[in-house]
């Protein structure tokens, strides 16, 4: 959400709008995303592709009366002045979209994210066990990173559903905006959400020690105040989780530092491998079964003592190397991941080759033949 937007109540559950035909319709068709441009049907993402509705092009009238009739009328202030605004919307109960409306050569434009609330379990989402495993921990500081749409949303809300259901502790998410609700089990949640209940992140996160967590969630770093205090929680017996905007652990770890001004990356280095727990990349690829369109390939990298050396002596560049002789550890690559997601049937060859970082390296180790690497010390 941008900074300064305007606090406003939740629409109303199943209020009667025009737009709410077309979510209704994205949901019936299990789509992830709604576009609509003026001059244009609406359009949908299906297993990621966009796909073209039978509807009929629409106009600009039509769009503004769609749009405007969703905006609430601090909403429209904010929009009109701004250009573009983020809110959530909620069709029914559990049928939640992450919207943004925005101007485009003087046009109204919308995309919408569908959040589906209901929370997938492990076993649904072929995560690796070792991610269950973080979930148990006591402290620490989990990033889970990748693109847009890669599932870093579903991934974290199933590890926190585990926390939920298994330890009696108090949870406390920051999102903007909420996207998976947490209903309290074995443990108290408590779910803030940017410009409903805060003005922004800064606002929360200088009150969020003061609420005795056990359990936190900081959404996606976006600045250096937010990892600041993510790495200060974890720092001081927390479990922390983020998300981050990376395609894998050595990018990650590269951005968290270049967050720091040049005379602090060295306290910043240290602080981060003290307290990082462990790096979780992943990206959607499209699967062959039906149980499974979407499947994560996941690269982990675990805050072993190795790793924590490394990061301390500025010799991240070999961290790609211990991920790779670490399996036994818990950590992957993405070349192990997607071996084993094709030998589990889940994925085809030439997804996986689309993706693999290195092919050569990929097709020898479906031969049974790993790349090795140097002892590192």
């Amino acid at each position: 959400m941008t900074k300064g937007q305007p606090i406003d109540s939740h629409q109303q559950v199943g209020k009667p709008l025009k737009i709410n035909k077309l979510f209704k319709t994205l949901v019936a068709a299990e789509a992830s995303d709604l576009h609509l441009k003026v001059g244009l049907p609406p359009k949908m993402r299906i297993s990621g592709n966009l796909k073209t509705t039978n509807a009929e092009p629409l106009s600009e009238e039509v769009m503004e009366d769609l749009i405007f009739e969703l905006l609430t009328p601090k909403q429209k202030e904010f929009f009109m002045e701004h250009g573009a605004i983020d809110f959530a919307h909620a069709l029914t109960d559990i049928d939640r979209f992450r919207v943004n409306v925005f101007r485009q050569k003087g046009y109204i434009g919308l995309v919408a994210r569908r959040i589906d609330s209901r929370i997938p379990p492990f076993e649904k989402l072929n995560l690796p066990e070792i991610i269950g495993d973080l979930s148990d921990a006591a402290y620490g500081l989990v990033l889970v990173v990748g693109p847009t749409g890669s599932g870093k949303s579903t991934t974290i809300a199933s590890m926190i559903d585990r926390i939920n259901r298994n330890r009696a502790c108090h949870i406390v998410t920051i999102e903007d905006p909420i996207e998976y609700l947490h209903r309290d089990r074995k443990a108290i949640v408590n779910q803030r959400e940017v410009g409903i209940d805060c003005v922004d992140f800064k606002e929360a996160l200088r009150s969020l020690m003061r609420q005795d967590p056990d359990v936190v969630l900081v959404g996606e770093i976006r600045d250096l105040e937010t990892l600041e205090a993510a790495m200060k929680a974890a720092e001081t017996g927390h479990l922390v989780f983020g998300t981050l905007h990376a395609s894998n652990a050595a990018q990650t770890i590269q951005r968290i530092l270049d967050m720091f001004p040049q005379e602090e990356r060295d306290l910043a280095r240290q602080t981060f491998a003290l307290c990082v727990r462990a790096i979780i990349s992943q990206q959607l690829l499209k699967g062959i079964q039906s149980h499974a369109k979407r499947v994560p390939a996941i690269e982990i990298m675990i805050g072993s003592p190795i790793v924590r050396k490394l990061l301390s002596e500025e010799r991240e560049s070999d961290i790609p190397s211990v991920i790779k002789s670490s399996q036994n550890e818990g950590m992957q690559d993405f070349t192990e991941s997607l071996r084993d997601l094709i030998e589990r049937e889940l994925i085809d060859l030439d997804t996986a080759l689309m993706y693999a970082p290195n092919k050569e390296e990929l097709k020898m180790a479906l031969k049974g033949i790993r790349a090795t690497s140097g002892a590192i010390l």
